[in-house]
């Protein structure tokens, strides 16, 4: 077939597919150019969750008649005209091919009236086929309105889900625009009801209109500034902990963004405060020098690199750290600018190395995942003794390399006895490293074993995350899980992973469709499969206070002789430690 130079429309309808997925996608872009465009007032009109209207109007600047035509042109902008521009990007969109995405694929009108101008004009796109300018009626300030989204690209439509779903991603696009500026005054409508009037507020009170006044009134202030870089905002106390991660917001710059880094520097801020199963809430904006951050790295800009990522992490996590500590002082922290780059945290404890894989068949196991030793929550005795003879009281038998259990110390740790001396093992985090590894056994094969519920279970839930769950069933299904909406504002669990029949269903679904949500269905699947099946292993592993078995505590020690990496949990920390005969002596000062 000979090469040849491809038709602006299709370009465009390329660009469209990339760059413009779904009514959210444009909504966004609309909303970015109101406020590049200095908008303080900002209103957002729906129909069928955009699919059909979808209606952006400001108080900006305006634009001149003779612009009309090249504000719908590929690659056209008045944010950027160099690469020194590109490389200190100030404003929340700069590429100049949004507009000329959208109309490729819809029917568009944009009318504008600069405030210096008596009159407006407005432009039409049929499909990439651009009228003539025309007069119209508007205040100064720009209107986009956007009919019929997809109409000539029937293979993207059909890929776009229910109405309750587009809307769904419409109103979160919504929420993290609206955090980000609370000075602008928002207004939405969504098929001729209003949703959402959101007045210009100061940044706590925007806070609390959009995440709740429980959220807000419980709150704790972060303020923090490193020459030109500052960190400003609320975060949830750690007793207001969730259990999912769908209320948090960073902002750089003004745009919401996802970030590994700020991410990280987060979760070690809260690590000592707050249990790994729960998920702080905040919203936090990070303003620096825009040579300092690439926000060119994604096609829909939701993701940004920093120049110096070890510095803006050890900013974020001294920051929230402080605050979480309630450090004493003024309200304003001001950290040096020369503080130590150290690596990000993390803690490996020594162990003395053991021959594992010696794992022996044991039934006992079973009991493990399912019928429960003890009630949940009960106080287990800080010595419980053996309820029958420890294997190892039998000289002829071969010790493993955990050796064989004696007891339970406070509900937490298994106290066994091998060749060395004694072991200590974190009951929970070597069953979490465990059920890991099961479970990225089971993935590798294609697909994770699901366990029916003989009942649903039904929980209330946003409707961002209804929306993901209809997105990516197919995602669910791969990893075990069948999760049907109910309504707007409500799921059903119908089936979970085998190995996390026994975990809260409702909290595991909530963090799964989190997980998928934040990072994508193919990019969750391959280069955040780890975190994902970290995330439903937590939700499984045998809790404190849960009373073992010898029987049971036995089992689990096969098990960890017999799976990789069992020496440390998900997240790093030892599941177990050796304390050598000749250390105890020592601690006992015997033989002196």
């Amino acid at each position: 077939m000979a090469i040849q130079v491809l038709p602006d429309l299709l370009i465009n309808q390329i660009a469209a597919g990339e760059v413009i997925e779904r009514p959210a996608a444009a909504l966004k872009e609309l909303l970015e150019n109101s406020l590049d465009a200095g908008a303080n007032d900002i209103g957002v009109t729906l129909a069928s969750g955009g699919t059909k209207l979808l209606k952006v109007s400001d108080d900006g600047s305006g634009i001149a008649r003779h612009e009309l035509e090249l504000a719908l042109a590929r690659h056209a902008t008045s944010k950027i005209s160099t690469l020194d521009d590109l490389e200190r990007i100030a404003s929340l969109g700069f590429r100049g091919e949004a507009l000329a995405s959208i109309a490729a694929v819809s029917h568009l009108t944009l009318t504008s009236r600069q405030r210096s101008e008596k009159h407006a004009w407005a432009i039409s796109v049929e499909g990439g086929a651009l009228a003539a300018p025309r007069p119209a009626a508007h205040e100064a300030g720009t209107s986009i309105e956007i009919h019929d989204l997809y109409f000539n690209t029937p293979a993207r439509r059909k890929f776009l889900k229910s109405e309750a779903t587009e809307y769904a991603h419409c109103d979160e696009t919504f929420k993290r625009v609206a955090l980000a500026r609370p000075d602008v005054a928002f207004k939405l409508q969504h098929n001729g009801r209003a949703q959402w009037h959101l007045p210009s507020h100061s940044r706590e009170e925007r806070i609390a209109a959009v995440l709740g006044a429980d959220f807000g009134s419980a709150a704790i202030a972060v303020q923090a500034e490193s020459g030109a870089t500052k960190l400003t905002g609320l975060i949830g106390s750690p007793a207001a902990a969730r259990g999912t991660r769908d209320a948090q917001y960073f902002l750089v710059n003004g745009r919401f963004v996802r970030d590994k880094v700020l991410a990280h520097a987060l979760r070690q801020a809260y690590q000592d405060v707050l249990h790994h199963d729960r998920h702080p809430s905040f919203v936090l904006s990070l303003e620096l020098d825009p040579a300092r951050v690439d926000v060119n790295v994604h096609p829909a800009k939701s993701e940004v690199r920093f120049r110096d990522s070890q510095a803006v992490h050890q900013f974020v996590f001294h920051a929230v750290s402080r605050a979480l500590a309630g450090a004493a002082g003024s309200a304003t922290d001001v950290i040096p600018e020369a503080a130590p780059r150290a690596e990000l945290p993390g803690f490996i404890a020594t162990q003395h190395r053991m021959p594992l894989g010696v794992a022996q068949s044991n039934a006992a196991y079973e009991t493990l995942f399912g019928r429960g030793a003890a009630t949940a929550g009960a106080p287990a005795p800080v010595w419980p003794m053996q309820t029958g003879p420890s294997p190892a009281a039998d000289a002829d038998t071969e010790i493993p390399p955990l050796g064989f259990a004696l007891a339970q110390l406070a509900g937490i740790y298994i106290l066994a006895r091998n060749e060395h001396g004694l072991v200590i093992v974190d009951m929970h985090a070597a069953h979490e490293r465990i059920v890991y590894e099961k479970l990225k056994v089971q993935l590798d094969a294609d697909r994770i074993s699901m366990q029916p519920l003989l009942i649903p279970v039904v929980f209330n839930a946003e409707r961002i995350d209804v929306a993901t769950a209809e997105d990516h069933a197919d995602t669910l299904a791969k990893i075990g899980f069948e999760i049907a909406a109910l309504s707007p504002t409500a799921l059903a669990v119908r089936g979970v992973p085998v190995a996390l029949k026994d975990a809260d269903a409702g909290e595991l679904a909530r963090d799964v469709l989190t997980e998928i949500r934040e990072f994508g269905a193919s990019r969750v699947l391959i280069e955040s499969q780890n975190e994902l099946l970290s995330t439903m292993a937590c939700h499984t592993a045998v809790r404190a206070n849960r009373l073992l078995t010898v029987a049971e505590m036995n089992a689990l020690l096969r098990e960890m002789e017999a799976t990789e990496r069992s020496g440390q949990c998900n997240h790093g920390r030892p599941t177990w430690h050796q304390i050598s005969i000749a250390e105890l002596d020592k601690l006992f000062m015997r033989g002196r």
